[in-house]
């Protein structure tokens, strides 16, 4: 009866919409870096810290009100406990592992164990438990337990707290962690060496040095030699005992250059992967950008157009370092990723963010698979893709490319029709770059719900000083209907394209969109 109902209890949590809402949330409060609101929660947790240390410094010598041993005691202990709580509680899912049992013993004609999913859930949750931070997070709790005043001195491990909250302090020792063979080896060299000194000048000073008794003695005195900070409390008396001292201390000088070296280096290493993670972070606080893969010719007729209008709305990928370089020194914001990687475009905000995506790289093969990466991990993104070959076209369809571009295509059609008719390419040269008075302009009805189902004599074009070029149907198949019938009716994901001069297209746009013309 008990094991049909803990069944029941776990499929009801896995059905329950308000649980998985209540524990998301906490989830995003506690571990989620990219919820907007994550920020505010640390900033009130190092305040209690901050304020939990001062209250401890400040009762070694004078006596704390009763309403601060209060506020100390139960509420910032508290809120530590319940916040220890619920980490081990997001950590993972007990009734997940239940409904996934569930489903393999029916699969398998196999009775229902609970152990099996309980144990799994448990050893989880013990493995959480056993990491440093849990361990630091439990010690926080423990000075609140009065009647032992040792256990106040825990209190110093609320500093250790601020390690979960303050980013910079995590980057640095997430740079010390990729070089911990490097430190680990220095360290092993360095008690090797200490113990080794320790133990020689023992015997050589051990019968003629007052101060060096034991070899705890000894030791003490080899690392703060090795580490150079030479209190002088103990000084070797022997000829021995002095070239140990010379050749320690040439070591300890040895030990702090590598070690400054490795640091050194691991940090140089991983600069430029920070200011990418930074760059990438402050493109997801957009609700639109574009990423654009790829730095070539087409990548720096874009931007120079593009950057000046979108400045911090768009990003660069480029597997070339030298092209990356190249692009930061021309003022572009660049990373130097393989954007036909999976986990790299993963890196984004795709789900609420308006995203375009240029596959702009000169092969065609890395664009389609960028392509394909992008499309496959949200449908939303517009994906604009450079096709180098007519039977590249096909794929590239295929693979849910929105736009495809032929930079050879138009490049040739431009330049026969500067050849063979002079006055329309000057025309068509000044609309597109905008050195004339008449600018063509696209109107995306998805964006204006007061379009949708107006037909195009209600919108009075021609009052507003405006024509209608064409316009294009919705979906992937919809068709481009050239000067349209004045009694078409507009329908939503419609693009309508407009000609006329840019004070009337903005005037459009602010009485019938939520985009402003820029």
């Amino acid at each position: 009866m008990l094991k049909e109902l803990l069944i029941q209890y776990a499929f009801f949590l896995h059905g329950s919409k308000r649980y998985k809402n209540i524990k998301t949330t906490a989830y995003n409060f506690l571990l989620n870096s990219d919820y907007e609101y994550k920020k505010y929660f640390d900033i009130f947790m190092i305040s209690l810290i901050v304020v939990s240390i001062a209250i401890l410094v400040y009762e070694v010598k004078n006596p704390v009100p009763y309403w601060v041993d209060f506020f100390d005691i139960y509420l910032v202990t508290v809120i530590f406990l319940m916040e220890y709580i619920a980490r081990v509680w997001v950590h993972n899912d007990w009734h997940k592992q239940v409904v996934k049992e569930v489903g393999e013993a029916e699969f398998l004609n196999r009775k229902v164990s609970l152990w099996r999913p309980s144990k799994e859930t448990l050893k989880g949750k013990i493995r959480y438990l056993l990491t440093p931070t849990a361990i630091i997070d439990l010690l926080a709790i423990l000075p609140a337990y009065r009647p032992l005043r040792v256990l106040r001195i825990f209190v110093l491990f609320r500093v250790f707290k601020l390690l979960r909250y303050t980013k910079s302090i995590n980057q640095f020792l997430g740079v010390l962690a990729s070089k911990k063979f490097e430190l680990f080896t220095l360290l092993f060299l360095l008690v090797f060496i200490t113990v080794t000194a320790g133990i020689a000048i023992y015997v050589f000073e051990q019968n003629e040095n007052e101060n060096i008794e034991s070899i705890f003695d000894a030791l003490y005195w080899a690392l703060i030699t090795i580490s150079t900070v030479g209190y002088g409390d103990i000084s070797p008396v022997t000829p021995e005992g002095r070239v140990v001292s010379m050749m320690i201390i040439v070591s300890g000088i040895a030990m702090i250059s590598f070690v400054t070296s490795v640091i050194v280096s691991s940090f140089s290493e991983k600069l430029d992967e920070l200011k990418e993670n930074r760059i990438v972070e402050e493109l997801n606080k957009k609700d639109e950008f574009m990423i654009i893969c790829g730095y070539g010719q087409m990548t720096r007729m874009f931007l120079r157009y593009y950057a000046k209008e979108y400045t911090n709305r768009y990003i660069v990928i480029e597997n070339d370092k030298d092209k990356v370089d190249e692009a930061i020194k021309e003022g572009y914001k660049a990373i130097h990723e393989d954007a036909s990687r999976h986990d790299v475009i993963k890196r984004f905000n795709l789900q609420y963010s308006n995203i375009t995506l240029l596959a702009l790289t000169g092969n065609d093969i890395a664009n389609i698979y960028i392509t394909l990466n992008a499309k496959s991990l949200s449908r939303k993104i517009k994906v604009i893709a450079r096709a180098r070959t007519e039977k590249m076209i096909k794929k590239y369809q295929l693979a849910g490319a929105d736009s495809i571009v032929r930079p050879n295509v138009i490049a040739d059609r431009m330049l026969y029709t500067a050849i063979t008719q002079p006055v329309m390419y000057k025309a068509i040269y000044a609309i597109l770059t905008g050195k004339n008075m008449a600018l063509l302009d696209e109107i995306n009805l998805s964006q204006s719900e007061l379009l949708v189902g107006k037909k195009i004599e209600e919108l009075e074009l021609k009052k507003q000083k405006l024509l209608c070029i064409g316009l294009q149907r919705a979906g992937e198949e919809g068709e481009f209907i050239f000067n349209p019938p004045v009694e078409t009716t507009l329908e939503e994901g419609d693009i309508l394209l407009v000609m006329g001069r840019k004070v009337s297209i903005e005037y459009f746009r602010s009485i019938y969109t939520k985009v402003k013309y820029v």
